[in-house]
């Protein structure tokens, strides 16, 4: 990879990973998943960023899927097997991250890309958004994505759309519930950073605490999932930034975050 096939950049506690392939539509190789892997570990590890947004470089896509000419070549069964893990280790990355993360979605979500985008815990579309799961039509079948679709919209509807193939436009897909918001293309930059900053004056220790826990209790049995949380509130709420929280409540004033 030249290096700029994945942009990164960190201001006002927002790290920002851009897929940089317009020309390609933002298609996703080997490589790409990789370096965002990497620029996501250095997010979670950087005390200065406590949002991270995703998103496309260009007014086409935000990812339309995998680069299925280039993902195929030069690679042995096993290798080649191991390597289509990578998309799953990503989305283990993005769950685990401790750090809240932001799809900015304009143009093609597809395939790969899809599920990459409902691997954020939010997810903000420009009006002129299409999302789908086109695997079916060239003999294929989104096996990789169909755990963040699940976890984002009704069961049946991720088979329908795995079935079918068709394209869902940006109103559908809020009506759905995988996408948080739709806004007019220009005004797409204007809400990724007003909640991208709204996320970033949170108590980052809270937030880690409180967003591992969810993750943590999603698949589990509710006797299960509520011991876990009971105990996550008694650690939650022997943390500075929770003593913090309640003072300045109760002084009416601002809190004072440490992430500790």
């Amino acid at each position: 990879m030249t290096g700029e096939d994945v942009l990164y950049e960190v201001a006002g506690g927002v790290g920002r990973i851009t897929i940089n392939r317009p020309e390609r539509r933002n298609a996703i190789s080997w490589s790409v998943i990789q370096s965002i892997r990497a620029h996501l570990a250095s997010a979670r590890d950087d005390d200065a960023v406590r949002v991270v947004v995703l998103t496309g470089a260009g007014d086409k896509a935000f990812c339309a899927g995998a680069d299925l000419g280039g993902m195929a070549e030069g690679a042995g069964f096993l290798d080649l097997h191991d390597a289509r893990g990578e998309l799953a280790r990503l989305f283990e990355d993005l769950w685990s991250l401790g750090k809240p993360t932001i799809a900015r979605v304009r143009g093609y979500a597809l395939a790969g890309g899809f599920g990459l985008a409902l691997a954020c815990d939010m997810v903000i579309a420009a009006d002129d958004a299409q999302f789908g799961t086109p695997e079916i039509d060239v003999g294929l079948w989104p096996f990789m994505i169909t755990v963040p679709l699940v976890r984002s919209m009704p069961p049946k509807k991720v088979l329908e759309l795995m079935m079918t193939g068709r394209r869902v436009d940006a109103l559908e897909a809020e009506r759905l519930g995988f996408v948080n918001r739709v806004v007019p293309v220009d005004s797409l930059d204007e809400a990724v950073d007003s909640l991208a900053t709204v996320l970033a004056n949170k108590s980052p220790a809270v937030m880690k605490l409180g967003r591992d826990s969810f993750y943590g209790v999603w698949d589990l049995a509710a006797r299960d999932a509520l011991a876990q949380l009971h105990a996550m509130l008694t650690v939650t709420t022997q943390t500075e930034d929770s003593r913090e929280g309640i003072t300045a409540f109760a002084e009416k004033r601002p809190p004072v975050w440490k992430g500790r």
